[in-house]
């Protein structure tokens, strides 16, 4: 594949589906400072798959796919690493701090937060309107685990929702 259709692609890409960027780094990385190196992250392995793409998936599967795996490594190896004061926050064209805020949405984003990556990435994919089929093929695991992991979420973000109600869900 030539470079510059490896940059076309890359560019369309995020152009239509930097909402999926944004959504993993938001759930996976705390800080502006991990936002920022996580989105490179991601952005960097999104980049390196494109010539692996076959089009037997929609873009937005693919890369679901490669950022849900990028972003479960880097959990893996935030944690080996002692924490470290950034020495100055690198600026990307696409900002997580340009994305609206809305206090509910802030509200479960942080309850995504607190459930293990796996649970984090189950309701990342069912938010964003993927079938508990395609949520299983994407994560390797049955279509039921999917639907017993969905049930207990919810449970607890009723559960949640109830001891803090002003953010009721």
């Amino acid at each position: 594949m030539l470079e510059s259709e490896q940059k076309r692609i890359f560019g369309a890409w995020l152009a239509e589906h930097k909402g999926i960027f944004f959504k993993i780094v938001r759930s996976f990385a705390f800080t502006p400072y991990d936002q920022d190196d996580l989105f490179q992250e991601i952005s960097l392995q999104v980049w390196q798959s494109i010539p692996d793409y076959r089009g037997e998936s929609k873009p937005s599967t693919w890369i679901y796919r490669v950022a849900l795996y990028t972003a479960s490594t880097w959990v893996r190896g935030e944690k080996k690493r002692p924490p470290t004061e950034p020495i100055g926050s690198v600026e990307h064209t696409l900002t997580l701090k340009s994305q609206p805020r809305d206090e509910q949405l802030d509200w479960l984003y942080d309850q995504i937060a607190q459930l293990e990556p796996i649970d984090r990435s189950i309701c990342l994919l069912i938010l964003e309107g993927f079938s508990y089929k395609e949520t299983a093929d994407l994560l390797g695991i049955s279509e039921s685990h999917v639907g017993v992991k969905i049930h207990r979420i919810k449970k607890q973000l009723r559960r949640q929702s109830e001891e803090e109600p002003q953010h009721g869900i």
